[in-house]
């Protein structure tokens, strides 16, 4: 099911700001992979990018969660694809179900709002192997919630190649 895409209030702190836009691009990730079917997830569209599929962009985008908020900013170790395997391998998903990526992206948000919501946005990074790690919450989140809104719109393209499915709302 996809998640509800309500912009945040028109009037409310900063960290309901960012995280009420924040959850609408993941929303929107989520809406362009509704009703896709396995053989167009994994269809690129783009000859010169073959890992620029849905299922491709979807998976990139759960590992960047984990990347940005378990491992720069808390210091645990990296364990997603990027870290054990050549470049782009978190976008390699061949044979990997759009349900089940849909899922993993799903529980990836999730453990990245606890993260978010157990630490002040003026907090900084962990992880001193990346100058990235020394940023603070507040950074890490805009970086993120820009990363998501530019993968949206990826999304937004393919799935308009796929099957001609457009709209943002």
């Amino acid at each position: 099911m996809t998640p509800p895409r309500d912009r945040p209030p028109f009037v409310a702190g900063e960290r309901a700001q960012l995280m009420g836009w924040y959850d609408v691009q993941r929303a929107v990730v989520h809406l362009k992979c509704e009703g896709l079917s396995e053989a167009d997830a994994h269809r690129p569209v783009l000859p010169p990018s073959p890992l620029m599929t849905m299922a491709g962009v979807l998976s990139h985008l759960r590992w960047a969660e984990q990347l940005w908020f378990e491992v720069l900013f808390l210091g645990r170790p990296g364990t997603g694809p990027g870290f054990v395997g050549p470049e782009d391998s978190e976008m390699m998903v061949d044979g990997i179900p759009l349900a089940r990526l849909l899922d993993e992206y799903t529980a990836q948000c999730a453990t990245s709002d606890e993260i978010i919501a157990a630490h002040s946005l003026d907090d900084t990074g962990r992880n001193a192997d990346y100058p990235e790690g020394g940023a603070t919450l507040r950074w890490m989140v805009l970086h993120m919630l820009e990363e998501t809104a530019r993968h949206a719109g990826h999304l937004d393209t393919i799935r308009e190649l796929l099957d001609g499915q457009k709209g943002y709302y």
